[in-house]
């Protein structure tokens, strides 16, 4: 449990959504908050938040993409104490069946999504463990729960994170540090507007169905309206509970393919998939995960 007022955390990826809302929620709790983003000309809005509201919120440079900028922003991070908990919140997306999509796009989201994680755990994770205290939470997402089809490259990062965390909760279970996986469903958030330029849709491509119905998916999660700081909340009850969790899905839909995909075999998932119409596909999603389809 990570609540104490002298409790440094790092959160990455702060200058919009997750990040930016989980940033002020642990000041508010009292951590001493280091919210790392790659472009700190970004920073006005949360600057200005912080200081509106009187919180202990420090902005770094930090592109989790280079080692060059992730050591010397924990190198700054370390002189105002060792770290507590640290908030793997960095991401990109994009939406493109894999036969569209282009190596060097699918090894950019890998390198932000998972390998930047790996850099930030690698860098608070010596002294956690000799201290034997500290917390690590991995933003994941519903896509690391579900692997979805025109997502491909950024679900297999989500997968990836969802491994290291569950595997890594493992190895320094003994150390007392305790590692969680957040999996977020649709958020409120500006990520779609960011990976616009990886997010491809074509009506004469032979993908347009899946291209479609992924956006249908998106479109229900609008319509929930899930705001980031239901995210920030979530994170700051996974680092308080006095009770350990390594999963924590949030939101409705998250909820719902979480437990749905779980209690369906996986030749019935690969089969919505095939040339349904549009009142089958959308009966079966709702029978499986209890999300409506328009």
């Amino acid at each position: 449990m990570e609540s104490d007022e002298s409790s440094v955390a790092v959160v990455t990826g702060t200058s919009t959504g997750i990040g930016f809302a989980t940033a002020l929620e642990l000041a508010r709790h009292g951590h001493k908050v280091f919210a790392g983003m790659r472009d700190t000309n970004k920073a006005h809005a949360l600057a200005t938040a912080s200081e509106q509201e009187g919180l202990d919120v420090t902005i770094v440079a930090l592109d989790v993409t280079s080692a060059v900028s992730t050591d010397a922003a924990f190198a700054r991070i370390r002189r105002a104490g060792p770290v507590n908990v640290l908030v793997n919140n960095a991401g990109i997306g994009g939406a493109t069946p894999l036969e569209l999509t282009p190596e060097d796009e699918h090894r950019a989201i890998f390198e932000t999504n998972y390998f930047g994680a790996v850099r930030c755990i690698q860098a608070v994770l010596p002294e956690m463990r000799e201290r034997c205290r500290g917390t690590i939470v991995n933003v994941t997402s519903m896509e690391g729960l579900v692997a979805m089809p025109n997502q491909i490259p950024y679900s297999a990062t989500k997968w990836a994170l969802e491994c290291l965390g569950e595997a890594l909760a493992h190895e320094v279970f003994r150390f007392n540090v305790r590692v969680v996986n957040v999996e977020p469903g649709v958020i409120m958030t500006q990520i779609f507007d960011n990976s616009t330029a990886a997010t491809r849709y074509d009506r004469e491509s032979p993908y347009q169905p899946i291209m479609r119905r992924n956006g249908k998916m998106f479109k229900a999660g609008f319509e929930a309206n899930v705001q980031p700081e239901r995210v920030a909340e979530t994170i700051l009850a996974a680092i308080s509970s006095p009770e350990y969790r390594l999963r924590w899905p949030v939101g409705e839909d998250a909820e719902g393919m979480f437990n749905g995909r779980r209690a369906i075999d996986d030749e019935k998932w690969i089969e919505m998939g095939a040339d349904l119409s549009d009142e089958d596909y959308n009966r079966r999603y709702e029978e499986y995960f209890g999300v409506r389809l328009s």
